[in-house]
């Protein structure tokens, strides 16, 4: 992998870290591979380091780019700590575990588990998309039952995609990068590290103040999963609500997959927010959905587009 020039140099150490070398860079932040020198065990820092307000001295040191992006740098490096603390607390076999998190550099630091394995974005792309029904079902569940704890503790991820999920040894899924995720109660805001990924984060997130719950989250799901069977990205919330010209998954491929998990794909990623499943559950249910029952699942539909405002 080429190493962007902010990044930090295999050999720097940090605390009781050593940084062996760069697994991906953002617009946001570097994710390294490092070793724990207190025990001798592989783990992940990602850095703070917002490459459009921040710049990287010659010591290392990260710093605003000027007075005019001091005022957002410093504000997002509260949220990445105040993220930090709060992740730090979750705890379930499919979200990456937070180990630490510490301030240096002038910037801050947020240390993670490293679990061997393969990303699914690389996984996809290797097989041309086109994965198995069994794959779908082996793979989702697990990763909706690990957001539902980030949703329960009154977080968003904000940032689901394939290049996020984690395929380990066995087929245990895990969702990484929690670099996005913000606190429910201030989703509504324009955020200082807002992210949008084409193909993946629905429509109210590229609009200031959209209307940003469990429901934007569970969009990105239902695309990740469709990126699964096309082998890209599905046609992006942005161009979609300028012309949708995205056919329903339970149309395209209704030869090869159930009409369950079909369905409850198009369902997730209905461009109004107000007419996806609100929660993981009622996500969750339409997948598992009996084909016989098909009848079952359009009456949650139903339910959802009477539900009061």
């Amino acid at each position: 992998m080429i190493e962007p020039d902010t990044a930090l140099p295999a050999g720097t150490k940090l605390e009781h870290y050593r940084i062996n070398s760069t697994l991906s860079a953002g617009g946001f932040g570097i994710v390294y591979l490092a070793t724990d020198l207190q025990n001798n065990l592989q783990i992940v820092i990602k850095e703070y380091m917002p490459n459009k307000l921040a710049q990287r001295l010659a010591d290392g040191f990260v710093m605003p780019q000027g007075e005019q992006q001091q005022e957002h740098h410093n504000e997002g490096m509260r949220l990445f700590l105040q993220e930090a603390a709060a992740l730090i607390k979750l705890k379930h076999p499919n979200i990456v575990r937070v180990l630490n998190f510490f301030r240096a550099n002038g910037t801050v630091y947020m240390v993670m588990e490293y679990r061997p394995g393969k990303n699914l974005q690389r996984y996809i792309k290797n097989r041309n998309g086109g994965l198995s029904e069994h794959f779908l079902r082996t793979i989702f569940p697990p990763l909706l039952e690990g957001l539902r704890v980030v949703h329960e503790t009154g977080f968003l991820h904000l940032d689901i995609k394939p290049g996020n999920i984690h395929l380990c040894p066995g087929g245990a899924p895990l969702l990484l990068d929690f670099g996005a995720v913000h606190p429910r109660n201030a989703s509504r805001k324009l955020q200082i590290t807002q992210v949008v990924t084409a193909g993946f984060s629905p429509m109210e997130q590229y609009n200031l103040g959209g209307y940003i719950g469990p429901w934007t989250d569970i969009y990105a799901i239902g695309a990740s999963m469709r990126a699964c069977i096309e082998g890209s990205a599905p046609m992006s919330a942005k161009n979609r609500n300028e012309k949708d010209k995205m056919k329903p998954a339970s149309h395209v491929f209704k030869r090869r997959y159930s009409a369950s998990l079909l369905q409850a794909m198009d369902w997730a990623m209905e461009m109004d927010p107000l007419l996806r499943p609100q929660t993981v559950d009622e996500f969750l249910d339409a997948i598992n959905q009996q084909d016989n029952k098909g009848d079952n699942l359009l009456g949650k539909i139903v339910d959802t587009l009477t539900r009061p405002l």
